[in-house]
């Protein structure tokens, strides 16, 4: 009877240390904490450290650009300023004579921060800076050029008027000025329009120092490790530059012709 009365107490108390056991708390991987991850759809501010335009570039060839504010995960930054970023220009269509606007097609292929580590990825422009006379499609990742057309009457107006002007001179010098001035009109304006037909409209250009958005299409994990920039160096901003150029429609238009 005694025997029994200690058994009983002994399996009471090894079911209250079992239970006891279960309500702990289960250990924290403390590798949790060391992971910063980049979420996808976040944008990351860039600036062009090169140039690159329709009128040059080909398929395949490099685009350099800076981060040029930080990107943050839980409270610490993991992109910061000066990181660099490598493209590639995917497809070029240049400009046509007459109609048509030049394009350039990019993606952006890799990320490496200022301390060497770094991340491969494919990911898109989602935003071009405002000052551009480009504009961008963000559903086909398409920079397009401004058109030219306001520029093309501008020049067949301007060389029939010249035309005008010395046919009137000629006309009335032998006693036609009327017949003059049209036959003048109207060999100036097929001098123009021959102009136009033989000058391509505006390139795309995306000039150093312009800014656009990369939107990642895919997370991007770091550890601790990875992210400690104490060593280094510091290093000026590379991607200073003029920016977009104006708006070809607000210059004066510099295409010749035969007169």
């Amino acid at each position: 009877m005694y025997l029994r009365a200690i058994l009983i107490a002994f399996g009471i108390g090894l079911a209250a240390c079992l239970a006891l056991g279960a309500q702990e708390p289960a250990p924290v991987d403390p590798s949790a904490a060391d992971h910063f991850v980049v979420p996808p759809g976040t944008k990351v501010p860039l600036s062009m450290i090169n140039s690159v335009s329709t009128k040059t570039a080909s398929e395949g060839e490099r685009i350099y650009l800076e981060t040029v504010f930080p990107i943050l995960a839980n409270g610490k930054i993991v992109i910061p300023p000066g990181s660099y970023v490598a493209g590639t220009v995917t497809d070029v269509k240049r400009p046509g004579r007459l109609k048509g606007h030049g394009e350039l097609y990019i993606r952006f292929d890799s990320l490496t921060l200022p301390n060497g580590v770094t991340r491969d990825f494919r990911a898109r422009i989602g935003s071009l800076d405002g000052r551009a006379a480009e504009t961008l499609d963000k559903d086909e990742g398409r920079i397009k050029s401004e058109g030219n057309k306001a520029g093309d009457v501008k020049v067949i107006g301007e060389a029939a008027g010249a035309g005008a002007t010395a046919g009137g001179l000629a006309g009335a010098a032998a006693g036609h000025a009327g017949m003059g001035a049209g036959i003048g009109a109207a060999a100036g304006a097929t001098a123009g329009l021959v102009g136009v037909l033989l000058t391509r409209g505006p390139e795309a250009i995306l000039a150093k120092g312009t800014t656009m958005d990369m939107v990642l299409d895919r997370p991007l994990q770091f550890n601790s490790t990875e992210i400690d920039f104490g060593n280094s160096m510091a290093r000026p901003h590379s991607g200073d530059g003029q920016g977009p150029l104006p708006s070809r429609k607000s210059q004066s238009n510099s295409r010749r012709w035969p007169l």
